[in-house]
C-alpha cells in the first residue's frame, strides 16, 4: 500500500549508520553531508509561485531557525444573504448544495471544519472530498486509499489544482482546509478558525441542526481563550517540531507545556474551557489533544508530558471524544500516516510507530463538574 513513498530513505538512514560506525569519508563530503542533501528529495511541503508547483520545505533559515506560519489568503464568508462578512467580499449567500469542503482527515485545522459540520448536522449540504494522508512532491494529493474521497468537479489530481483553479497565478501554501463555491467556482476561504465560524449560524435558515458554538456572551472570553491556546498549543506543535535549531525548539516546548499546564489548572475546576457548554474553543483545542500522544510527543519532540499524564485534560479530551458525532471524525491511520510518512527531513525512514494504544471510550466522569 505504501512501498513506493520512500524509496531513497533506506539509503539516507544507512548512509548515516555507516558513517556513524567507519566515520567515513567519500569523494572528500562525509557521508552525513551526503546524507542531508539527500533530504531535499524528501521534503514534500511545496507551494504554489505564480500558478506553478515548486516543491519546496518551510524556510526557517531566514528565521533563525523558528517556524513561522504563513496567513491564509482567502478570508471570505458565506452568510445568511450573502452581504460581505467581516473580510473580504459579500456575494456566498449559504444554500444546500452550492459549497464543497476540501480537508485532510490528518490535519488538525481541516478536522475542526469536519467536527462543525458533523455537529451542525451539514453533511447534506456541503459536499466533502478528502485528500490522501500521504503528501508527496506535489503536496496534497487525492491519490486512491482508504479514506480518500476524490474531487468531484475537476477530477483534480493535487490540491494545488483547485487553488489554480480559482486563481492560476496564484502564490503560497496550498492548504486545507478549503471552503469552495461550487456556483461561482471561487475559494470562499481557507482559513479554518473563520470556516468554523461560518458553520456555526450560516446555514441555520435552510435547515442546519441547532447550535451555536460562538455564542454572544462568551464572545469575547472564547477569543481570549483562542488567542493563547492558539500560540502556545495549536500552533505550538508546529513551532516545536518544524524547527531547525535548539534554541526555538526549547522556546516552542516551554511555551507549549506552560499553556498545558494552564489548561489543565481551568479545566479541573469547569467541563469546558468556556462557560458551561461546548464552544469552538473546545473545538479548537481537541483536534491538536486528539493527536498529541500519538504524533506530537514523538514525531515533533513535545515530549515532556503525554496529555495521558494530565488527569484533567485526558479526561476533558476523552469527554470531547465522546460527544455524539465527534469521536466518527478522528481517523489514527490517516493522523499517524500522515505525519510520520510525509515529514522527510524529520522522519526519513517514513517508518510509522505501532503504539501508542489509546482509548477514548473509558470513562471520563466529567459530567459531575
Amino acid at each position: 500500500e505504501f512501498k513506493p513513498l520512500w524509496r531513497g530513505a533506506t539509503k539516507i538512514a544507512l548512509l548515516l549508520q555507516l558513517g556513524l560506525k567507519h566515520s567515513w569519508k567519500l569523494s572528500g563530503t562525509s557521508v552525513f553531508r551526503q546524507a542531508f542533501q539527500s533530504f531535499k528529495g524528501l521534503r514534500n511541503m511545496g507551494l504554489l509561485v505564480d500558478g506553478v508547483w515548486v516543491d519546496q520545505w518551510y524556510d526557517t533559515k531566514s528565521t533563525g531557525g523558528k517556524f513561522v506560519r504563513s496567513d491564509a489568503q482567502y478570508r471570505n464568508w458565506v452568510t445568511k444573504d450573502g452581504s460581505a462578512g467581516p473580510s473580504g467580499v459579500g456575494g456566498f449567500k449559504a444554500e444546500a448544495g452550492r459549497y464543497h469542503l476540501y480537508v485532510s482527515l490528518a490535519c488538525p485545522w481541516a478536522h475542526r471544519t469536519i467536527v462543525m459540520r458533523r455537529l451542525k448536522g451539514l453533511e447534506d449540504m456541503i459536499s466533502m472530498s478528502v485528500v490522501n494522508w500521504v503528501m508527496r512532491e506535489n503536496g496534497w494529493a487525492f491519490d486512491e486509499n482508504p479514506g480518500v474521497i476524490p474531487d468531484p468537479l475537476i477530477g483534480a489530481k493535487f490540491m494545488h489544482q483547485i487553488y489554480t483553479l480559482n486563481d492560476p497565478t496564484y502564490s503560497g501554501r496550498v492548504t486545507v482546509p478549503v471552503l469552495f463555491d461550487k456556483q461561482t467556482r471561487r475559494i470562499v476561504s481557507n482559513e479554518s478558525s473563520e470556516i468554523i465560524r461560518m458553520l456555526t449560524t450560516a446555514f441555520d435558515d435552510v435547515g442546519a441542526a441547532p447550535g451555536d458554538y460562538y455564542p454572544a456572551e462568551l464572545k469575547e472570553e472564547i477569543d481570549q481563550v483562542n488567542e493563547k491556546v492558539y500560540h502556545g498549543v495549536n500552533n505550538g506543535v508546529y513551532k516545536a517540531g518544524f524547527a531547525t535549531l535548539q534554541e526555538p525548539y526549547e522556546a516552542a516546548v516551554k511555551e507549549l507545556f506552560e499553556s498545558l499546564d494552564w489548561l489543565e489548572e481551568r479545566l479541573s475546576k469547569t467541563r469546558y474551557l468556556v462557560g458551561n457548554r461546548l464552544t469552538e474553543a473546545d473545538i479548537r483545542l481537541f483536534t491538536t489533544l486528539v493527536r498529541f500522544d500519538a504524533v506530537y510527543v514523538g514525531h515533533f519532540k513535545c515530549n515532556l508530558r503525554r496529555i495521558e499524564d494530565y488527569p484533567a485534560l485526558s479526561a476533558y479530551l476523552r469527554d470531547i471524544y465522546q460527544t455524539k458525532g465527534v469521536g466518527e471524525t478522528v481517523n489514527m491511520q490517516h493522523i499517524k500516516g500522515h505525519y510520520y510518512m510525509s515529514h522527510g527531513t524529520i522522519n526519513p525512514t517514513a517508518i510509522v510507530p505501532a503504539g501508542p494504544l489509546l482509548d477514548y471510550t473509558t470513562p471520563h466522569g466529567r459530567d459531575k463538574l
